[in-house]
């Protein structure tokens, strides 16, 4: 079993690692430890690159006879362990490591072997961008039960936008407006965001399941990973304290202005709420 790095350091963007298993249809690795983040929780995988370690026996297999054997992660999805999908990338890449007209034409280098030691590093834009993303949907969801007695019922996160479903009836404008200004007081308020460990038998006998939302993840996962929002004062209780192994921002300042751009429907007595960060709708 791959070790999850991430669950215990979500800031970490490059590392090292060996090779444990490859297969092929689609090009996959399986990794002694990773950094990289399988799809899961509403939020999307890491990219990024891995390539052989300086001095590995491929370190220089290419049919062009030089360069460094790298490949692009297109995907990473967690199953048994997690999977590392992977294509070719030339010695010489341009910007966003995209390989040049030279590395196209020459044969793709053959894939590591088991016990080869790789270096990796994730696409670190789009994951801050997930993390900002990430953060944000807890701190809606809190807000969303605390104010509209509005249950989470599921979420997406994106790159550049984010959506939440809410068991409610129909959110007006003046709902949202109320939304989107009581979460950006939340986001200004710097509140530190942590987790830690607990044993889901616990969590479920000590913890708020409104707030850990714990019923949403499979029975299988018997070991919870909680993020917690600290609330105003440090006496406080946690503003929101949640089962989620996604990967967050250290405090709630780090997510930036948010804007709430709508609002739908998606059947009886549930409400979809669509939101992004001011930087990506004014991009638009």
């Amino acid at each position: 079993m791959t070790e999850r790095l991430y669950l215990a350091d979500d800031t970490v963007t490059a590392f090292e690692a060996t090779v444990e298993r490859v297969l092929s249809d689609p090009d996959r690795l399986v990794l002694d430890r990773t950094h990289f983040y399988p799809t899961g929780g509403g939020q999307p995988h890491d990219t990024g690159t891995i390539r052989v370690a300086d001095g590995g026996d491929a370190a220089t297999d290419r049919s062009d006879g030089g360069g460094t054997a790298r490949w692009r992660v297109v995907d990473v999805q967690m199953r048994d362990t997690v999977y590392h999908e992977i294509e070719p990338l030339g010695g010489e890449n341009g910007e966003n490591g995209e390989s040049d007209g030279a590395a196209d034409a020459a044969e793709p280098p053959p894939l590591p072997e088991p016990g080869t030691d790789v270096v990796c590093e994730i696409d670190a834009d789009r994951r801050e961008a997930h993390s900002r993303y990430h953060t944000a949907q807890h701190l809606l969801s809190a807000l969303l039960l605390d104010e509209f007695d509005a249950r989470t019922t599921g979420n997406q996160l994106y790159a550049d936008r984010a959506r939440l479903d809410a068991e409610y009836g129909r959110f007006t404008d003046d709902d949202l407006d109320r939304i989107e200004a009581r979460l950006n007081e939340l986001v200004a308020d710097g509140r530190p965001v942590s987790s830690y460990t607990m044993d889901r038998e616990t969590a479920e006998a000590t913890l708020d399941t409104d707030r850990t939302r714990i019923d949403l993840l499979p029975d299988s996962i018997e070991e919870l990973r909680i993020v917690e929002i600290a609330g105003q004062d440090a006496e406080d209780e946690p503003y929101d304290r949640t089962a989620c192994a996604g990967t967050h921002v250290a405090n709630t300042a780090d997510v930036g202005e948010v804007v709430v751009t709508g609002r739908e429907t998606k059947g009886p007595d549930e409400e979809r709420v669509r939101f992004a960060l001011a930087e990506h709708v004014d991009a638009d």
